[in-house]
């Protein structure tokens, strides 16, 4: 990869949050106030703190990338939106960095007024008298709860002075989801920009990769080619599996020596303005598919094929499950690794015994992002796809060494391939397709 990406290419005008904010304040009943919560720092050891990830739902009504503030949206004949954030503070600034001030994100962050957090319990249940709704995204902070109780305590307080207290306080945070499932065209390309700098870093792992180096050695290589474009963080703890570790759906210890011979499972994506790649390559240590890796990669690479191809508007997980588990009962059936008949086997998806996990998931802000799958028990995930939707196909294969159920030859592969799909009005895009994926790709690549 040889583009770099400029991060002010990346960064969302203000008008997007905005418009989000409006798009919001259209769901939530007339004489309402939401309160969002942004994220705290989380001490590490000590006076050393974990590096600081924003509350996505807050940043995705905001922008803003500070800790401890809090929205206050007010919905009553007009619709208000309040910031209450950390104040300037010139010695704190020398240790920790500079803050916004709340004079400064009024302006910077379209805000119609902003405050300290020092103010927040004075002036919360001014906002909160006598609304009829309270909103918040209940269950995600305990301490945040708990506050939102006390300020609802205090109204009543003053309930015979005729102060109503919201007759209903209502969870906010599925409002939020269905907003964050549909992509705007801007969110859509920073998604093509880190998928662009993620493709690359697999890149340069496979053609660094090589028996004898550890899989940390591996991860460093990805962290580089992230970072040096521009996408500072990972989207999630990398996972680096080499040979049986593979079959460890989340390892994440990345300590073990790449033997020759092995398979090495790849699981990585960096974050770019908040927004999230998701992206797994499997491929040989050295550089060259055995037999019997060939044709659990190759049956694999066929099922995630069929289910990328059926993504578009209309269609559901339900059906693309369908399609993958008949394409990898029947071509394990083939390979002797299930035996019997074959739409009996379809019918029990004894497949599932290898392929543990589900087909794919919502990506946005979040890896495993938010929004409803319309799950029912017996027929799946049923939501229709409509375009704006972003989501990972990932089948995998999954044959630990000590199953003994199996041939010797098949033990201890572990295989999973996983793209990032958006859904389009024509059909869908594969964000990372410039990862190698196909054994002739990965094999030139690697030689």
């Amino acid at each position: 990869m040889t583009n770099k990406t400029n991060i002010a290419q990346t960064l969302l005008p203000l008008a997007e949050f905005t418009q989000r904010r409006d798009l919001f304040f259209a769901q939530i009943p007339e004489n309402s106030v939401a309160v969002i919560k942004a994220a705290s720092e989380v001490t590490r050891s000590n006076d050393t703190e974990y590096t600081f990830c924003q509350n996505k739902n807050f940043y995705y009504l905001t922008g803003f990338n500070e800790p401890d503030a809090l929205l206050v949206l007010v919905k009553n004949k007009e619709n208000k939106a309040y910031l209450f954030c950390r104040d300037k503070d010139p010695l704190a600034e020398v240790w920790h960095g500079r803050r916004i001030g709340a004079e400064r994100a009024k302006i910077d962050y379209g805000f119609d007024e902003c405050f300290t957090i020092v103010e927040i319990d004075k002036m919360l249940p001014e906002f909160l008298k006598n609304k009829t709704q309270l909103l918040y995204c209940q269950g995600e902070n305990q301490s945040f709860d708990l506050q939102v109780l006390a300020w609802l305590r205090q109204i009543k307080t003053l309930v015979k002075q005729g102060t109503k207290t919201p007759a209903q306080v209502v969870d906010c945070a599925p409002i939020i989801a269905e907003l964050r499932l549909i992509k705007s065209p801007r969110e859509i390309e920073i998604m093509r920009q880190v998928n662009k700098i993620s493709c690359g870093a697999h890149q340069r792992a496979m053609q660094k990769t090589q028996s004898g180096k550890f899989e940390y050695q591996i991860e460093a290589e990805l962290l580089h080619e992230f970072s040096r474009h521009g996408a500072r963080h990972v989207a999630y703890s990398s996972i680096i599996a080499g040979g049986d570790n593979a079959n460890i759906l989340h390892y994440t210890d990345n300590n073990d020596a790449l033997n020759n011979g092995d398979l090495l499972l790849i699981d990585a994506g960096g974050e770019l303005a908040g927004y999230a790649a998701d992206i797994t390559r499997t491929f040989p240590v050295n550089g060259k598919f055995s037999v019997e890796q060939k044709a659990l990669y190759e049956l694999t690479l066929k099922a995630q094929n069929a289910a990328i191809n059926a993504v578009k508007v209309g269609n559901t997980f339900a059906a693309l499950n369908v399609l993958v588990n008949e394409i990898l009962t029947e071509g394990l059936l083939e390979l002797g690794i299930l035996t019997g008949d074959l739409k009996t086997l379809i019918e029990e998806k004894a497949c599932k015994k290898y392929f543990i996990h589900g087909l794919g998931h919502w990506l946005g802000l979040d890896v495993h992002d938010v929004g409803d799958y319309q799950v029912k028990k017996d027929q799946g995930q049923l939501r229709t796809f409509t375009a704006g939707m972003v989501m990972t196909i990932e089948p995998g294969l999954y044959i630990p060494l000590d199953d003994d159920s199996v041939a010797e030859k098949w033990r201890g592969i572990g295989i999973r391939i996983e793209d990032n799909i958006l859904v389009t009005e024509q059909g869908h895009e594969n964000f990372s397709e410039n990862a190698p994926k196909s054994v002739a790709d990965i094999e030139q690549l690697m030689a």
